[in-house]
């Protein structure tokens, strides 16, 4: 969170707002409990069915020793949300990632503290296909095995669009997910969602910016590059410019 103190005017705009806009508004309990429900497997669905022996043996081995819980109690769990489970503790072990600290809902939880309305620009449907159903099952099967198998992967692409991020390189950070030769679990497939969702949210951040003195704060993986949503805001007429070159 440190760093938001080192970007020009972000708080004198977050204090003339009178509404915070975000991807999902994470202090919907109720919300928060649908998707918690949302990650479980169909009771007809089993991991085992998707694994041999031996893979699925050495994934519930990598979980335990890095969640510290084995396939036992998380074999109901869907491969995409073991899959952010994963990364996020390998980002927490080797990048120092501490949630806690992260400005992601930093504006969201200082607006629900402070008595500001925060809206989402996804539903509670529409955040559960992009976590858990963006990508068919046996995708996410692949995905699970291949970022146990492969973590430096991960961390390397993190590590590099936090370093593009920093230097306020967004066009790069696209470019790097989108990118043919990435094959981290977040790729040029995701991507292609992104723009589609992209496309979305300029239509649905209309009526903010029409009424003004919308504060919104998103994920800067979906901000730069020519399908980014910086640019579908400048091509509905918008004008975006960056608080400092």
């Amino acid at each position: 969170m440190s760093f938001i103190d080192t970007i020009p005017n972000a708080f004198k705009c977050y204090s003339q707002c009178d509404k915070v806009i975000t991807e999902f508004a994470m202090q919907d309990y109720e919300a928060i409990a649908a998707l918690r429900q949302a990650a479980l497997l169909p009771d007809s669905v089993k991991l085992t069915n998707f694994y041999n022996a031996t893979q699925y043996e050495f994934i519930d081995q990598s979980l335990q020793l890095t969640l510290g819980l084995g396939l036992d109690k998380l074999c109901r769990m869907k491969p995409a949300y073991l899959t952010e489970m994963y990364r996020t503790e390998i980002f927490k072990k080797w990048l120092h990632y501490d949630e806690n600290r992260s400005m992601e809902t930093f504006f969201e939880a200082v607006a629900t503290q402070t008595n500001i309305p925060v809206y989402g620009l996804d539903d509670v449907g529409e955040t559960m296909y992009m976590l858990f159903d963006r990508e068919p099952f046996h995708w996410q099967c692949d995905e699970l095995l291949k970022v146990i198998e492969y973590p430096e992967r991960e961390v390397k692409q993190e590590k590099a669009i936090r370093a593009m991020y920093l230097m306020g390189r967004l066009n790069d950070i696209a470019y790097q997910v989108e990118g043919p030769d990435n094959t981290t679990s977040i790729s040029y497939s995701d991507y292609q969602v992104f723009v589609q969702r992209n496309q979305q949210w300029v239509k649905r951040l209309t009526p903010y910016l029409r009424d003004g003195h919308a504060f919104i704060t998103l994920n800067a993986i979906y901000l730069g590059g020519e399908k980014g949503l910086l640019a579908q805001l400048r091509n509905a007429g918008y004008k975006v410019k960056p608080v400092n070159k």
